[in-house]
């Protein structure tokens, strides 16, 4: 199923910046990398707060749900500083990642420059390039130091993108996996595409990540990044 296009979705035909998310949308979701993550931030959480696991997590969904990250939730309502925490729950195992020929040789032909936004750390995203052998393709990476602290699907974090690498909304595309992170680049001009595990296999999302997947704002859908990039190429 690599492309399932959406009622008169924008076309790729006039774009000269690709912008893609990183975890779960740069490799597949489910080797759970990002499940990793999820039990770090709970941890910290847990510590910070001094309450249990369970308490911790259902914190931990309430302000991702609410804020964006679970770092801009706790910021906002225990006055956490983030350093620490970005180091502590990006410390993981990224051993699952292996390299992904196909995905190089994708990125590879495809005209134009190539970034990363992602509310991670710039160290995450490196490794993840590293293991994935990708990132001789990308110009640089956007990250959530770069925005200020600020994550998507805040509005600002990509009008700082933007200015901060010269990108033109209108000739850009994105690629997420999160729907309610595309609005606002579909809003902005960019074509959009949703990235979804292969087969719709079973996976460590919920309900409401999964919501949007048929909204006006996703112009594609596809389970194999490679291969949607390739079709591109081709067409």
């Amino acid at each position: 199923m690599p492309i399932t296009p959406r009622p008169a979705p924008r076309g790729f035909g006039h774009v000269e910046t690709w912008v893609f998310d990183l975890d779960n949308t740069l490799y597949p979701h489910h080797l759970n990398l990002w499940q990793q993550v999820d039990e770090r931030i709970r941890a910290y959480v847990s510590d910070f707060l001094k309450v249990s696991r369970d308490e911790a997590l259902r914190v931990q969904k309430d302000y991702y749900k609410r804020y964006g990250t679970t770092m801009r939730g706790m910021m906002t309502e225990h006055g956490m500083k983030p350093d620490d925490y970005l180091e502590f729950v990006h410390q993981i195992d990224h051993s699952p990642l292996e390299p992904d020929p196909a995905l190089g040789a994708a990125l590879e032909k495809l005209p134009g420059r190539k970034l990363i936004l992602t509310n991670g750390t710039r160290k995450h995203a490196d490794a993840v390039m590293q293991k994935l052998e990708v990132h001789q393709h990308f110009e640089d990476v956007f990250d959530i130091a770069a925005a200020d602290l600020d994550p998507k699907p805040l509005p600002q974090v990509y009008q700082r993108f933007l200015a901060r690498h010269g990108v033109d909304a209108g000739k850009a595309a994105m690629f997420e996996d999160l729907a309610r992170n595309l609005e606002t680049p579909h809003a902005l001009g960019m074509t959009t595409v949703l990235v979804v595990p292969a087969g719709q296999r079973e996976v460590f999302r919920e309900a409401w990540e999964l919501e949007g997947r048929d909204a006006p704002y996703v112009d594609y859908l596809t389970d194999d990044l490679a291969g949607f990039l390739e079709q591109i190429v081709r067409r």
